[in-house]
């Protein structure tokens, strides 16, 4: 006995089937209100973050220690319990910013005489320079005593707003203490036991989901302390050539200015341009125009050294970002979140793409649940690259079909 099957079209977008709705059209509408909703929920972490402002940027900071110090602790766990490497190594942070600092202040301390004097030497040369241009530059003496005049007039009708930002700064300089405080308890508890504190995390997590979960964290911590030592190392480079460029011009409060340069280094695009101008402008009014032309041409230097020797020796290919991607993701941090975001814009998105890329890899089955999980580094705590990752004893062993996992992920 034969049977004929009839095989009748299902496809929802055909019109014959009765479906005046095309399929682009269809298609789209099923994109976009996915890409809603992933809209919104970035939007409301956001949102929440900063809600939270001074926890996120306690929690931040904490990870950034934790990435600098994490290898001086493992080199003295070799000779010591790790409670007390993790004393050791945090101490040692604190004496080498501590001595940081105190270099600076002496430094200042010694030469501010001098640079008030030259300072506004140069002020009063630059003003005589401006009044000698033609055109929509002239400016005589009259117009700048008005100038000073009107701005008097302003700082005395508007005392009270600025005494009350001036009490805000005062504020915000207490919540910068607090998250520092809380930056740094983080960090102990981040170095000393920061493997537990993960593997009891990867134990709450279904099975079928660990090995996914141990893949993006781990990707997403190679990426983040690997961009953060790469660029405290190429900032503290930076610093130290900026530094003894400057001496070697004689320019005034040369030790500062280099602070500045490695501070400057932290905020990629803008933030060494700015310090830049910042000692072209010293370097002007203490030394003339052909000493500023030096120090713009020798910082500009030092960021190309940067940029085409430093980060791709030191960072290799942990941070992979396109330079139109850092540029849009600082401007954006920056409209976002002033100074802040545009210090944490880029390893934030080196995070999110790396999570995305290792999670997109495994989905596509090109790693094992072995894979690069035992090569990257693990978050805060665990061993660096090439160690031995402790096992996960109470953790049963992730499903083998990538298919399957795909699917329950």
């Amino acid at each position: 006995m034969r049977h004929t099957v009839v095989v009748t079209s299902q496809n929802p977008a055909d019109p014959a089937a009765g479906d005046p709705v095309p399929s682009w059209l269809r298609t789209g509408a099923g994109w976009s209100w996915r890409l809603i909703v992933l809209l919104a929920a970035v939007a409301t972490v956001f949102w929440l973050t900063w809600q939270v402002q001074l926890v996120f940027v306690a929690l931040f900071l904490a990870l950034v220690i934790t990435a600098v110090l994490n290898p001086v602790t493992d080199l003295y766990e070799r000779v010591m319990p790790r409670p007390l490497a993790t004393a050791l190594a945090i101490l040692t942070g604190v004496v080498v910013v501590g001595g940081l600092l105190t270099y600076v202040v002496a430094s200042v301390a010694g030469q501010w005489e001098r640079l008030a004097l030259q300072f506004s030497s140069g002020v009063d040369q630059l003003v005589a320079i401006v009044e000698s241009l033609p055109g929509p530059f002239e400016v005589d003496v009259g117009q700048r005593s008005q100038w000073l005049t009107d701005l008097s007039g302003w700082v005395r009708e508007n005392s009270e707003e600025l005494a009350a930002r001036a009490a805000e700064g005062a504020g915000s300089v207490v919540e910068a203490f607090a998250a520092l405080a809380l930056a740094i308890f983080l960090t102990v508890f981040f170095l000393a036991s920061g493997a537990t504190m993960w593997r009891w995390f990867l134990a709450q997590i279904p099975a079928a989901h660990r090995a996914s979960w141990r893949e993006a964290a781990g990707a997403g911590w190679y990426t983040f302390s690997g961009y953060t030592r790469g660029t405290v190392i190429v900032a503290i480079t930076n610093g130290i050539l900026a530094g003894i460029f400057l001496a070697i011009l004689g320019v005034p409060l040369s030790a500062p200015l280099a602070v500045l340069v490695f501070i400057g280094t932290f905020i990629p695009i803008i933030g060494a341009p700015l310090a830049m101008i910042i000692a072209a402008v010293v370097a002007l009014a203490a030394q003339g125009p052909l000493t500023a032309l030096f120090v713009i041409l020798g910082i500009a230097g030092i960021g190309q050294l940067e940029g085409h020797v430093l980060q791709p020796l030191i960072m290799g290919r942990q941070v992979s970002l396109h330079p139109v991607v850092v540029a849009l993701a600082v401007t954006t941090g920056t409209l976002v979140a002033g100074v802040l975001g545009a210090v944490v814009a880029v390893p934030l998105v080196a995070v999110a793409w790396a999570v995305f890329s290792a999670l997109r890899r495994r989905a596509s089955g090109d790693l094992d649940d072995d894979g690069d999980a035992a090569r990257a580094d693990t978050p805060p705590g665990e061993p660096a690259p090439g160690g031995q990752p402790a096992p996960v004893t109470d953790e049963p062993r992730p499903p083998s079909d990538t298919a399957r996992v795909h699917t329950d992920t």
